[in-house]
């Protein structure tokens, strides 16, 4: 399949400080891929680079089969920035309006049913919009021509909970429609709710690409079993990627790293009348792209 979005080598310095340094990824077509990572630590600059928003000091990029700066392309795509700075006296819904003509035209009750599903109130004017409705207007105007490509960049940030499950539903619906999704997000559970696949970015650089499945697999998860008697710790000793292991009488408390296969297959030999396992957290999965390894590097100069 041809990538949606093709990045190759794509380096982005200000001065002498690394915005974005040597990213290589493609994205396919009918996935989500969340891109995540801390305020600045690139998402931006590298959606701003795909978009042709600033260009890059070395690196190439493709959209679509295309450079993203000709016309044709950005018509089909529909973009979130992370500032969106809507100050205008206008209204809107006559805002919207302006973008739909603009666009090649968009039917209302289109525009309508956006700001329906995302309780957005269209006839107050701009500058008196708080944060969170300027919000929604930013994501009705990315969505409303249904482009090809969807960039969204920290896409809920001021929405309230209700209203961020029904943007996560939106997203849903472009990945079934075959379109395709890029979104950054320092919010690991809202990535992990919809993304195929997940970037993480540390410092500028991307140090991984992994479904959300694998990403889980990497977890310390937290878990408890209860015997009907009694069980002898030795029976549960040395099994791989089981730590912490504490047996007192009839109770077994743990933490496993990756898979629990070895664990369970210890247990079964006992009667287990009670299990608690802690599902693994995201945000400490990613976390661990965040040690202290490679701090020095974090302040290299470009070559």
């Amino acid at each position: 399949m041809t990538a949606v979005v093709r990045a190759e080598g794509l380096t982005k310095y200000y001065g002498r400080r690394r915005g974005l340094e040597d990213l290589t990824l493609e994205i396919r077509p009918g996935e989500v891929f969340g891109y995540l990572g801390p305020n600045g630590a690139g998402k931006t600059t590298t959606i701003r680079l795909l978009l042709d928003v600033i260009r890059p000091t070395r690196g190439h990029v493709t959209v679509l089969g295309a450079g993203s700066r000709e016309a044709a392309v950005r018509a089909r795509i529909g973009y979130l920035p992370g500032e969106l700075a809507l100050e205008g006296r206008e209204r809107a819904r006559d805002y919207l309006a302006f973008l739909a003509r603009v666009r090649g035209g968009v039917p209302p009750a289109r525009i309508r049913a956006l700001a329906e599903r995302l309780d957005a109130d269209l006839s107050v004017p701009m500058r008196k919009l708080s944060k969170g409705n300027k919000q929604k207007v930013g994501l009705i105007q990315a969505f409303m021509h249904e482009p090809e490509l969807l960039v969204l960049d920290e896409p809920t940030g001021g929405l309230d909970p209700l209203v961020q499950q029904e943007f996560l539903a939106m997203v849903r619906e472009v990945r079934a429609s075959g379109r395709t999704v890029l979104m950054s997000s320092h919010v690991l559970a809202e990535v992990e709710h919809v993304s195929d696949r997940v970037g993480i970015v540390r410092a500028g650089r991307l140090v991984a690409v992994e479904n959300v499945a694998a990403l889980r697999e990497k977890a310390v998860r937290r878990v408890e079993l209860h015997f009907d008697a009694p069980v002898p710790a030795e029976a549960f000793a040395g099994l791989p990627g089981v730590r912490e292991l504490r047996v007192e009488g009839a109770a077994l408390s743990c933490t496993i790293d990756g898979r629990p296969d070895a664990l369970v297959k210890a247990a079964a030999r006992f009667t287990v009348v009670h299990l608690v396992s802690e599902e693994p957290d995201l945000e400490e999965i990613f976390l661990t792209y965040y040690s202290e390894e490679g701090r020095d590097d974090d302040r290299q100069e470009p070559a």
